[in-house]
C-alpha cells in the first residue's frame, strides 16, 4: 500500500530530525572525540545534541524541505539542503561559543559536510527504495529520450514525476555530450541504439531535438519506426506557449500549385454591389462558404444572413465574423436548403437583395455513395432557394458551380450541371431577380481537397496517394474563387456562366512531388529508392475523369474583369427542365437510387460535346 502524501511529509521531517545529531556525532569522531573529553559534560552533550535536533526541524519547516517530493528533489532542493546543513552548524557554533565551550571550527565545518551529504544521499536511497517497491506492482513505460540538450533535460526532469514512466537514458548526436551522465542519466551513441533499445527493453523513444528542422527529425523517426520503436516528436516548450513557431507543421504555399498569376487581392469594383444592401450566403460554415463570408465584410453590406445545416460550423463562422467586425449585423440560421417554407420565410423577414448559393454537397466519392442525398440537396436545393428569392424578389442570386459539371462522369458532376440548368432556365422566365453562376476548378486548401489530404500523408511519412501518373486539374485558391463569385455579382446581365482563366492544368503526381520536396524529404521511386516517401496510384475512383474541362462550348465573351470570361452555353428549354426535374423527384421519391443516376446523367450531358484544353486558348 502506498504512503499517504502527510506521512511522507513527517518521514521527511523526521529523517532531517535524525540526521542533525548523526552528523554532529561524526563530525565529533572526525575530529577526535578525545579533545572533548572532561570538555563536554553529559548534561552539555543533551542541551547540545538537542538544540541541534531542534534547529533541524525549524530549518526543514521553514525552507520546506519537508514538502519536498522525492520525485522532484533537483538540484535546487539539494542546494537548500547545503543551506539548513550551514545554518544548524552556525546555531551550533553560537551555543558553544555562549556556554563558553572552546571548539574548533572545522568541527562545524565538518558537521554541515555530513549533514548536507547524508540529507542528500538518503532522499535518493529512499526513492531508489520506493520505486523498487512501486515497480513489483506497476507496469511503467521505459523511455528512451533521443537529444540531452535543454528541451531533453526539462523533459527527464518532468518524467521524473510520472510514477508510471522510467526514463532509460540520452541517446545524442554530439560527441563531447556522449558518455557524459545528465540528470542521473547516461548519454549514448545512436550508433548504439538498436543494441540499446533490446537491452534496456525501450518501449518508446521520443525525439527532444526542437533546434533540429523537422524533415530530419522525421528522419529520424521514420528509421526508428523501422527498427520496431515507437516514437513521438516533442517540439520545444516555447513552441507550446507558441512563443515560436520552429518545430511547428509546415504549411505548403498553395499558390505554388498555380500555372498562372493569381487573381489581384482587392476588389474595390464588387463592393458598390454589396454596399448597404443584406446578403444571404448559404453554405456558410464551409470552405467557399465561409471565406465568401470574410470578404464581404469589406464590402460593407448592411445584414449578412449565414444559412448552413452544421451548428457547429455556423457557430464557428458566426464567431469568427463576430470578431473580425463587431458593428455589422450578422444573422445566424441553422436549416438546410431543401426547406421550402423556412427559406422563403426568412428572404421575405429578413428582406434579402442578394443571395450567394454555395450550399452543396461536393466530394465526389461520398456523392457517388449516397447519390439521392447529394441529388436532393444540389439539384432540389438550388431550385428550392432560386425559386425563393424569385418569389420574394430578391435583386441577384449567385450560384457557386464547378468544372465537374462539364461533362459529368460522376453524380457530383451532374447534380451541379442540372443546378445550372435550374438557374439557367429561370434566368429566361422574366422578373427582378437576375439569376447567373460561376464555374470554376478544384479549389486549393478546401476540405478534402488534395492540399491537406497531401500535407497529412507526408506527416504519416507516406505514401502519398494519386489516383493515375496522368491525371490533371485545373486549380483555384480559396480566395481567388471567393472574389470571383463577389465579382460575378456586380458584371451580371441574368442567366451568366462566369468562368475564371485558370491557364493551363496541373497535374496532381507533380504537386505530390512538389508537396514532399518542400517538406524536405525525397521521393522514393524507381530511379531513387532510398527516397523518403513514396507516391502511391491508386487508380482512378468511380465517376472521376482524367482532365477535367471547364467549358462547354467555345461562345466566350470579356468581362470588365481581364481574367474573367462569361461562357454563352447551350440549355434546356423549360418543358425539358420540367420534365427532368420531374424523372429525377420520382427516382428520389422511390429511393431508387438507379434510377436517379440514369436520370441525373440523361439530362446533364450536353447534345454537342466540345472538349478544350485550357481556356488561355480561347483568349490568347
Amino acid at each position: 500500500m502506498r504512503t499517504s502524501r502527510a506521512r511522507k511529509t513527517m518521514l521527511m521531517l523526521g529523517l532531517d530530525v535524525v540526521i542533525a545529531p548523526v552528523s554532529l556525532l561524526l563530525a565529533f569522531h572526525l575530529v577526535g572525540l578525545e579533545q572533548f573529553v572532561g570538555v563536554i559534560t553529559p548534561w552539555l552533550s543533551v542541551i547540545l545534541f538537542g538544540t541541534i535536533a531542534v534547529t533541524s526541524m525549524l530549518a526543514s519547516l521553514a525552507l520546506g524541505l519537508h514538502k519536498v517530493r522525492l520525485n522532484s528533489y533537483d538540484m535546487a532542493c539539494a542546494g537548500l539542503s547545503s543551506l539548513a546543513a550551514l545554518i544548524i552548524a552556525s546555531v551550533g557554533a553560537v551555543l558553544t561559543g555562549i556556554i563558553g565551550v572552546e571548539v574548533l571550527p572545522r568541527l562545524w565545518i565538518a558537521m554541515a559536510a555530513f549533514h548536507g551529504g547524508l540529507s542528500v544521499g538518503a532522499r535518493a536511497l529512499i526513492r531508489q527504495i520506493l520505486l523498487a517497491v512501486y515497480r513489483r506492482g506497476d507496469k511503467r513505460l521505459r523511455i528512451l529520450i533521443y537529444g540531452a540538450g535543454q528541451t531533453g533535460q526539462q523533459l527527464a526532469a518532468a518524467l521524473k514525476t510520472d510514477r508510471s514512466v522510467e526514463t532509460v537514458g540520452f541517446v545524442d548526436d554530439n560527441p563531447t555530450l556522449q558518455s557524459l551522465n545528465i540528470s542521473g542519466l547516461r548519454v549514448h551513441s545512436p550508433i548504439k541504439i538498436k543494441s540499446l533499445v533490446e537491452q534496456k527493453m525501450v518501449d518508446r523513444v521520443i525525439l527532444a531535438m526542437p533546434s533540429v528542422s523537422l524533415p530530419r527529425q522525421r528522419q529520424i523517426a521514420r528509421r526508428l519506426t523501422e527498427m520496431g520503436c515507437q516514437t513521438r516528436l516533442l517540439p520545444s516548450f516555447a513552441d507550446m506557449v507558441n512563443l515560436t513557431s520552429q518545430s511547428g507543421e509546415p504549411r505548403f504555399d498553395a499558390n505554388a500549385v498555380l500555372n498562372r498569376a493569381r487573381l489581384e487581392d482587392q476588389i474595390p469594383q464588387a463592393a458598390e454591389s454589396y454596399e448597404g444592401k443584406v446578403v444571404m450566403i448559404t453554405g456558410a460554415g464551409g470552405s467557399i462558404g465561409s471565406e465568401l463570408c470574410r470578404q464581404i465584410i469589406d464590402c460593407q453590406p448592411r445584414k449578412l444572413i449565414l444559412v448552413d445545416h452544421s451548428e457547429y460550423a455556423l457557430y464557428a463562422i458566426t464567431k469568427e465574423l463576430t470578431a473580425l467586425n463587431r458593428k455589422l449585423k450578422l444573422v445566424p440560421i441553422l436549416m438546410s436548403v431543401t426547406d421550402r417554407k423556412a427559406i422563403e420565410r426568412i428572404m421575405r423577414a429578413k428582406k434579402v437583395q442578394v443571395v450567394l448559393h454555395a450550399a452543396a454537397y461536393k466530394h465526389v466519392p461520398m456523392v457517388e455513395n449516397n447519390a439521392i442525398a447529394g441529388l436532393w440537396n444540389n439539384v432540389f436545393g438550388t431550385k428550392i432557394t432560386a425559386e425563393a428569392a424569385r418569389s420574394v424578389g430578391v435583386e441577384k442570386f449567385i450560384l457557386v458551380s464547378t468544372d465537374k459539371a462539364v461533362r459529368p462522369s460522376n453524380v457530383m458532376g451532374a447534380s451541379k450541371r442540372l443546378a445550372e440548368l435550374v438557374i439557367q432556365d429561370l434566368a429566361t422566365r422574366g422578373g427582378d431577380t437576375r439569376f447567373s453562376m460561376v464555374r470554376f476548378g478544384n479549389v486549393l486548401g478546401s476540405s478534402g481537397s488534395i492540399i491537406p489530404l497531401f500535407e497529412e500523408q507526408i506527416s504519416l511519412g507516406g505514401p502519398v496517394t494519386v489516383t493515375h501518373p496522368e491525371v490533371t486539374r485545373y486549380f483555384m485558391t480559396i480566395p481567388e474563387a471567393s472574389r470571383l463569385v463577389l465579382l460575378a455579382a456586380s458584371f451580371t446581365r441574368g442567366g451568366d456562366v462566369f468562368v475564371l482563366d485558370m491557364g493551363k492544368p496541373v497535374r496532381i503526381a507533380q504537386v505530390a512531388r512538389q508537396m514532399i520536396e518542400a517538406a524536405g524529404y525525397s521521393v522514393r521511386d524507381c530511379d531513387n529508392k532510398d527516397g523518403d516517401i513514396e507516391i502511391r496510384y491508386i487508380g482512378l475512383r468511380p465517376g472521376e475523369k482524367l482532365h477535367e474541362e471547364l467549358l462547354i462550348g467555345q461562345d466566350m465573351l470579356t468581362t470588365p474583369h481581364p481574367k474573367i470570361l462569361r461562357a454563352r452555353e447551350g440549355k434546356l428549354s423549360e418543358i425539358e427542365v420540367a420534365s427532368a426535374l420531374n424523372d429525377l423527384r420520382l427516382a428520389i421519391e422511390a429511393g431508387d437510387d438507379e434510377a436517379a443516376r440514369e436520370a441525373a446523367f440523361k439530362w446533364s450531358m450536353p447534345r454537342e460535346p466540345f472538349k478544350i484544353e485550357s481556356t488561355a486558348q480561347l483568349i490568347s
